[in-house]
């Protein structure tokens, strides 16, 4: 005969008479499991952050050393100018020729610096008139054959720093015929 007051289902004994264990995990659980993963996540997130905080710093610090320093090899190639110049100065007695020849040494050495350190000389010279490379100090009559806005003479030379002019050329330009 069955009876009014049936055993509840996580009583009922199984096939080999064990009694199930609830596994399903009760609300305080689930919520302390919550808690935990979200602190993981808030510490991982803060780690991130000073990393980042970190990073930003010292590409600042690079940015800054590089602005400070940046024409360190440069000026260090102008030294042996300078020290060229200055044994120039204290030799007494020197001939013209011997002068000339320092200068000379002395103009080379300038030169192979401005080429380690990307300065262009522009010396535009019967070259067509551009007006980001070159300023226009005045107008000659074009000879015979000249285009119109071509460089006939340089009144002294520009020079760029890779691709940014430093001191444009400054030029007497061809008039147009008219």
């Amino acid at each position: 005969m069955p009876e009014n007051n049936p055993v509840p289902e996580t009583q009922i004994p199984s096939a080999d008479n064990e009694i199930p264990i609830d596994t399903t995990p009760s609300l305080e659980e689930a919520l302390r499991t919550a808690e935990l993963k979200a602190q993981e996540h808030h510490d991982a997130w803060l780690r991130a952050k000073a990393e980042t905080d970190n990073v930003r710093r010292r590409a600042q610090d690079d940015i800054s050393k590089a602005h400070k320093y940046a024409s360190e090899k440069f000026a260090s190639e102008l030294l042996a100018v300078k020290d060229s110049l200055e044994a120039a100065l204290a030799s007494e007695n020197q001939s013209a020729e011997n002068i000339r020849n320092g200068v000379e040494i002395t103009l080379r050495q300038l030169i192979a610096a401005f080429e380690k350190a990307s300065l262009v000389e522009l010396n535009p010279l019967n070259e067509k008139f551009d007006p980001n490379w070159h300023q226009a100090i005045g107008q000659l009559d074009a000879p015979e054959g000249v285009e119109p806005n071509q460089v006939l003479q340089v009144l002294q030379k520009g020079y760029a720093l890779s691709d940014r002019v430093l001191r444009p050329a400054l030029v007497m330009v061809a008039k147009a015929k008219g």
